[in-house]
């Protein structure tokens, strides 16, 4: 008995064949001229009348030999793809995970759809903001979110000073320049917050997904080496089109 993969594998070049086969068919019998034949002799009235050649077209397209191909190349598809569906019923097998099982008895069309799913997860995870690798943070369950420590910085305010450069004398005024000194008036406490995650989150979470696909795979590949039994239905439908 095939098992299950080896009919998924030959199931494209099975419809591929049978769709060549049906535009060949469609082409041909759009080709009116070729469906048609003919023979003409010419006979003169008078032994002495002119003697005209005989004219004759052989039909090139035969509408019988068209559907002959088409019904032999669909029977052919008929019957595998009533195999695989009937065998995808029945075709299961275990998502294990370090030897405990995750998913028991899961369909391939359920592992198909988790591995398509898992795929894009990973990708999701992968694109997730990550905390910033220069700051140092702590998981602060008050505020539900990841904070730094505080940082104190200070507050200045510049001020104007006199710089006497000149003592003033009896004949000239005193010459002054006018600076700015910064002076410390109050002090920052600065502490950052963040709803993004480690860096190690993510790669963790990206591990697991991985891990998960791999099993995904295993048991696809599981599910698809059962042995199947193989169903003859398409002579049958095609008898009843074209018969």
């Amino acid at each position: 008995m095939p098992k299950l993969n080896q009919i998924i594998a030959i199931e494209k070049g099975v419809k591929r064949s049978a769709d060549k086969k049906v535009m060949k068919a469609e082409k041909s019998f759009a080709r009116k001229e070729l469906l048609h034949g003919i023979s003409r002799t010419y006979q003169p009235r008078d032994d002495d009348g002119e003697v005209l050649p005989a004219e004759s077209k052989l039909v090139q397209v035969r509408v019988s030999e068209g559907l002959s191909s088409v019904s032999e190349a669909l029977t052919e598809l008929f019957d595998i793809t009533l195999t695989k569906d009937r065998a995808n019923q029945s075709a299961c097998a275990d998502v294990v995970i370090d030897g405990e099982v995750l998913v028991k008895d899961a369909p391939v069309s359920f592992l198909l759809f988790l591995e398509k799913q898992l795929g894009d997860m990973l990708g999701f995870v992968r694109a997730l903001p990550t905390l910033d690798p220069g700051e140092k943070w702590d998981f602060d369950p008050n505020t539900d979110a990841y904070t730094t420590e505080v940082v104190r910085t200070t507050r200045t305010k510049k001020v104007p000073r006199n710089h006497v450069k000149a003592e003033a004398t009896e004949h000239h005024p005193a010459q002054v320049e006018v600076y700015y000194e910064d002076i410390v008036v109050g002090h920052w406490n600065t502490i950052k917050f963040s709803g993004a995650v480690p860096a190690t989150r993510v790669q963790e979470i990206a591990r697991r997904i991985e891990l998960l696909q791999r099993a995904v795979k295993f048991a696809r590949e599981e599910a698809n080496s059962m042995e199947v039994e193989q169903y003859k239905v398409g002579e049958r439908v095609l008898d009843y089109l074209f018969k």
